[in-house]
């Protein structure tokens, strides 16, 4: 059997090969192969679920790691705190169920999100106004420059929104595990975003059981294309393309979204400003032979509709990048990893 390409192992379905594909089932066999990727001299690729790259239609030249084992450890269960410490391996979302099944307080808003949860922390992944930033107790890497293990507390980890220490420095933190701290409880955490309480039917800062928070985030995700089905392209992409971009208050338009940020500066919606940038749902699929448009669903998902390349994804990216610039002024940064290729 042929090694997998690049868009066998991504939600976009794009990428071409791999120099080398190496299958790995746990933490130590992880180190151990990024070890003798480097000892050789060789670029290295660590992938799990694929669900924030957009690779190179070229592929990938090194060496591509794909995590594919996981599991979870509860190390204690005292005073209603629930420590657990979970693979990077492990699947994100059937981590998330688990811990509303157990009655662990603080995940419960960010299910449906597709990946490995060695990936969450580096970009601090969130939803629904919820981070892991806020349960993530630490977080054990393999560092590729003192060539030995580190474990960073929540604080060094020096999370802010969608970013962390190992965003910042990408090539040398091999996540291979990480700990949660989790209240007990069968009420969720205070419901912070408008949408998730109106569709459960409570105020902002008040709480819903677990449960019925997962139903509701998962429901409002289908809604938007952000649940994957392999046979709906709506979910062919690699979840919201750009982010919510964090600017200063005289640039954010008339009727724009707007949260003040702790520094001054204010964030806006990057789904908004696309929108009425002209960039409706669907964009896109008006166009001869179109393989490539915004999700139908979702103006902030770009997707690929079967048979596309990773240049026309990205010749769409700049499109919707550069109208929303030249309309508003303001600059859209992309969320997924960029391999082998930029905007």
């Amino acid at each position: 059997m042929p090694d997998p390409t690049l868009a066998d192992l991504t939600t976009l379905r794009l990428g071409g090969p791999a120099g080398r594909y190496v299958p790995v089932a746990d933490a130590d066999a992880l180190v151990a192969a990024v070890t003798e990727a480097d000892a050789a001299g060789e670029s290295v690729l660590l992938v799990g679920g694929g669900s924030n790259l957009v690779v190179a239609d070229e592929g990938f030249a090194g060496t591509v790691v794909h995590l594919v084992g996981g599991g979870v450890h509860v190390d204690g269960d005292a005073c209603g705190v629930a420590s657990v410490t979970v693979a990077a391996g492990e699947p994100w979302d059937g981590f998330v169920a688990r811990a509303v099944a157990e009655g662990w307080v603080g995940v419960e808003a960010l299910s449906g999100i597709p990946g490995t949860t060695g990936a969450t922390p580096v970009q601090n992944v969130g939803a629904y106004g919820q981070e892991v930033a806020q349960t993530i107790a630490r977080v054990r890497v393999w560092d590729r420059v003192l060539k030995g293990q580190r474990t960073f507390s929540a604080e060094e980890c020096r999370f802010a929104y969608r970013h962390s220490r190992f965003k910042a420095d990408p090539a040398r933190h091999l996540v291979l595990d990480v700990t949660f701290e989790f209240h007990a409880g069968e009420l969720s955490a205070p419901v912070a975003y408008a949408e998730l309480a109106r569709t459960l039917g409570v105020e902002q800062g008040e709480r819903a059981p677990l449960a019925e928070v997962r139903e509701a985030v998962l429901g409002l995700r289908r809604g938007k294309g952000m649940v994957l089905d392999a046979a709906d392209h709506d979910t062919w992409s690699a979840g919201s393309f750009f982010t919510n971009p964090i600017v200063d208050p005289a640039l954010v338009p008339d009727g724009a979204p707007s949260y003040p940020q702790p520094d001054g500066s204010v964030k806006t919606s990057a789904a908004w400003l696309i929108d009425h940038a002209g960039f409706g749902k669907g964009h896109g699929l008006d166009r001869p032979g179109a393989r490539v448009s915004l999700s139908t669903k979702h103006t902030l998902a770009l997707t690929n509709r079967g048979g596309a390349t990773t240049a026309e994804l990205l010749d769409l990216a700049r499109e919707v990048r550069d109208g929303v610039r030249e309309r508003f002024g303001i600059t859209l940064v992309n969320e997924p990893v960029l391999v082998g290729t930029s905007l």
